[in-house]
């Protein structure tokens, strides 16, 4: 595995918190997981996943180690029939879910997927194996290409069931692909906090609006339904003072 984007990430959104990264065996992770070795772990499925959660994250190409100099490099890619004649070494701890191996078994199974590398240097067989193995185990004489026809190995995020943590629920969402403000965790309010803020916010809103509304002038109908006194019925008694009398 590769996780160096991932742990960048977590450093530049939690620089106080230190994070260590492990490396174990893919036949051991998941042991190391449920003796609490790692609060987390990339595991490859299939694999006993009691008292495990898992998130499978992705699928990878599987591929055939060979010498640079073997026949089978003068292909893009190749299939299983392609091996059916050559030496295939099945190790111990191989990651890959076989119903039937393809190629012919070496005298001995190698211990681990390092000693089969080995061997492919040394001529004795070829190894299938998961991309992210092939190039782990580099090495200049030797090469791949990627198989038809076999199993892929699938890797997950896996941690305790009983261990999801606010640390391990940050993890996931940085694994995932979250951005800070749809990361769940510690450092998002809490509804009854988010509730609370809302309702300060509303009364503030309020208190500010009462304040304004006891400074309104009143509506400019109001005054102008008053009548002035120098004006209407005024008017027309003005008009009659200003009537001769008629003599009798």
């Amino acid at each position: 595995m590769t996780p160096a984007k991932w742990v960048r990430i977590w450093h530049e959104r939690l620089p106080g918190v230190p994070l260590v990264l492990l490396q174990v065996p893919a036949a051991e992770a998941a042991d190391v997981l449920r003796a609490r070795g790692a609060d987390a772990g990339l595991l490859r499925l299939p694999t006993d996943r009691t008292d495990l959660s898992a998130i499978p994250l992705y699928t990878e190409t599987t591929v055939v180690v060979v010498p640079k100099d073997h026949f089978l490099t003068a292909a893009d890619e190749v299939s299983a029939g392609d091996l059916a004649d050559e030496v295939v070494l099945h190790p111990l701890d191989d990651t890959l879910d076989w119903e039937c191996p393809p190629g012919r078994p070496a005298v001995e199974r190698p211990a681990t997927t390092s000693d089969a590398v080995e061997l492919v240097a040394a001529g004795v067989g070829l190894l299938v194996v998961p991309q992210s193995l092939a190039r782990l185990h580099h090495r200049r004489d030797l090469t791949y290409r990627p198989v038809a026809e076999t199993p892929q190995s699938r890797v997950a995020l896996s941690w305790r069931e009983d261990g999801t943590t606010d640390l391990v629920d940050d993890f996931i969402g940085i694994v995932r692909g979250r951005t800070v403000n749809s990361t769940r965790g510690r450092r998002r309010a809490a509804p009854a906090e988010t509730e609370a803020k809302g309702e300060a916010k509303a009364e503030e809103a309020s208190g500010r609006s009462g304040r304004s509304g006891a400074r309104r002038k009143p509506a400019i109908g109001g005054s102008a339904g008053r009548r002035n006194p120098r004006s209407g019925s005024g008017g027309s008694r003005g008009g009659r003072r200003g009537r001769p009398r008629r003599r009798s």
